[in-house]
């Protein structure tokens, strides 16, 4: 938060950035884990699967095409640390996966 209450990144927009900053900058972005966490019914993947995201563009491989269409949407927040809607832990996004009988899913940062 910056010292008006708003969300900040930290970065100083009112001037360019160099290359080299937004490398560092970049490189300090974390992983994200996507942990299934319940399964509704029929789905090739099982109870407990994990994926990792190096980054928000770099999709892990194996993970169903309609799955990663609805996690895209939230990967750049939880790169960043936006809180979810989750009141128990805000540091977890709760993704149901398209399919009405399909699989919810954990996406969270992965803090080294």
């Amino acid at each position: 938060m910056n010292e008006h209450g708003k969300l900040s990144l930290g970065i100083d927009l009112a001037k360019p950035m160099t290359h080299d900053a937004y490398h560092a900058y970049w490189d300090r972005l974390a992983r994200i884990e996507l942990r299934m966490i319940a399964k509704l019914g029929e789905c090739k993947h099982s109870l407990g699967d994990v994926f990792y995201y190096e980054n928000p563009y770099a999709r892990p491989e194996g993970v169903c095409t309609a799955l990663l269409h609805v996690i895209d949407l939230y990967t750049w927040r939880v790169a960043m640390g936006f809180p979810s809607w989750y009141e128990e832990d805000p540091r977890v996004h709760r993704i149901h996966c398209p399919d009405h009988t399909g699989t919810v899913w954990a996406v969270r940062r992965v803090e080294d």
